[in-house]
């Protein structure tokens, strides 16, 4: 099982779960975050006074995945998530962490049963 954590821009967050929803992957965590990589933050102007805005406003989503699942969720998040035929910076990252357990609460079921 992995734990596949893509960091997107925000508009692309509906287009990305209907992806998902394509390929039939369920349940996912949605979380609106902040950071800087190569986009380096943009200009903004408010008030009349010109202001360097270095994080960037995005979205973090984590879906867990049985290991076959793995190339089909990352296809179906770069198509989602990237603009434009190539792509352009601050479209966002992928990674892709292994989950030693999985624990349904409710139930106690465990391993791929718990997703």
């Amino acid at each position: 099982m992995k734990l596949i954590i893509a960091i997107i821009q925000p508009a692309r967050l509906e287009s990305l779960k209907t992806e998902l929803g394509k390929e039939g992957i369920r349940g996912l965590t949605v979380t609106d975050v902040q950071g800087a990589g190569r986009q380096k933050g943009h200009t903004e102007i408010y008030r009349g006074h010109e202001y360097q805005v270095s994080l960037v406003t995005k979205v973090k989503i984590e879906v867990a995945v049985e290991d076959s699942q793995i190339d089909t969720c990352v296809d179906a998040i770069t198509r989602a998530a990237r603009t434009g035929q190539e792509g352009r910076i601050g479209d966002g990252k992928i990674f892709i962490v292994p989950i030693e357990e999985v624990v349904r609460i409710r139930t106690g079921e465990v391993g791929a049963a718990a997703i």
